[in-house]
């Protein structure tokens, strides 16, 4: 049984910096494309990033623009977003998604990952 257990986010004021962790266990997880999504009160989910099986391809949404970084830590079978300079826009709930349903690729699109975490939080006050 695959699971993917998220930690971290909260509050956070403009500006600061906040680790969302992913721990992924049921699945081979060099082997596994993973990604993280947002959802925003009254949005669609969206984009934010995403990281081939060996970590050696990262993907960003435009209005990342530099300020967040993703990772798989294979020692810990960890999919770790870290995020800085957060404005209030980037308030969401943020969800990790692994294992593409086409191996190898590295999507941008929710519907092409296998499996969701239960989904994060993020408020970052003005």
């Amino acid at each position: 049984q695959v699971q993917l257990i998220q930690s971290g986010g909260g509050l956070v004021q403009t500006g600061g910096s906040t680790t969302l962790s992913c721990r992924a266990s049921g699945l081979i997880f060099v082997n596994s494309e993973m990604g993280w999504f947002r959802q925003a009160p009254g949005k669609e989910r969206e984009f934010v990033a995403a990281i081939s099986m060996n970590g050696g391809r990262a993907d960003y949404a435009d209005f990342v623009k530099g300020r967040f970084i993703i990772s798989k830590d294979l020692f810990k079978n960890t999919l770790v977003l870290r995020m800085s300079s957060l404005e209030p826009e980037d308030t969401a709930v943020y969800t990790c998604a692994a294992e593409a349903r086409r191996p190898g690729t590295v999507p941008h699109s929710s519907d092409q990952y296998r499996y969701w975490g239960q989904g994060t939080q993020v408020t970052v006050s003005s």
